[in-house]
């Protein structure tokens, strides 16, 4: 199967290429930014990231990271098995409770026109990322957000401390910060860090 990805690296595309590094599998990838003609010949909302698997296209970072674990068995649990609904419903909460708050802070510091932000609701984004991932830290019962496997949600969760972090959100405290220094660690995630460009 042949793996093209479209994204610059800052994105959400951190994650297909961190789970395509870990799965060690051959891809080729095009550093493209939101809405650049490459992109929008892909994908018409002019998001990114793109998954062009041999002439198909999957624009949704959450379904290329199922997607690829289910093709290559890791990182996943086993399709209908109950331990692969309790990884979605992690996965969910995830979107839900954490990368919508980054999401919804970026979209009102520099996304939306001037006219439509509103500044206001960052403090209170901050905060409910803070509580968020105060309780997540508390339920976890293993090295990883499932266990003492890694599985896709933690690769989703330390991207979006790495957004936080550049986004000015709460440091992280001594137990989250261990979790996130045990995947940053990782040769994979090392090697897609690698392809950041330099300032």
């Amino acid at each position: 199967m042949t793996y093209t990805v479209y994204g610059a690296v800052r994105t959400r595309t951190f994650r297909v290429l961190w789970l395509l590094e870990e799965l060690g599998v051959p891809y080729t990838h095009h550093a493209e930014s939101p809405h650049s003609p490459e992109v929008l010949a892909l994908n018409p909302r002019g998001k990114v990231p793109v998954l062009k698997v041999g002439d198909r296209v999957l624009t949704d970072s959450s379904a290329m990271l199922n997607y690829l674990a289910d093709a290559h068995g890791a990182f996943t649990a086993p399709s209908g098995s109950f331990e692969r609904a309790e990884q979605d419903a992690m996965m969910f909460r995830l979107l839900d409770e954490v990368d919508a708050l980054l999401w919804t802070a970026a979209r009102h510091s520099f996304i939306l026109p001037e006219d439509e932000r509103v500044s206001a609701v960052k403090p209170t984004c901050k905060l409910e990322y803070q509580r968020n991932i105060d309780r997540l830290m508390d339920e976890m019962s293993g090295e990883f957000l499932m266990g003492n496997t890694m599985t896709i949600t933690d690769i989703v969760l330390c991207h979006c401390a790495n957004w936080a972090g550049n986004a000015g959100f709460p440091e992280p405290d001594a137990t989250f910060a261990t979790y996130l220094e045990r995947l940053r660690a990782r040769p994979a995630f090392q090697a897609v860090m690698a392809k950041l460009p330099r300032s």
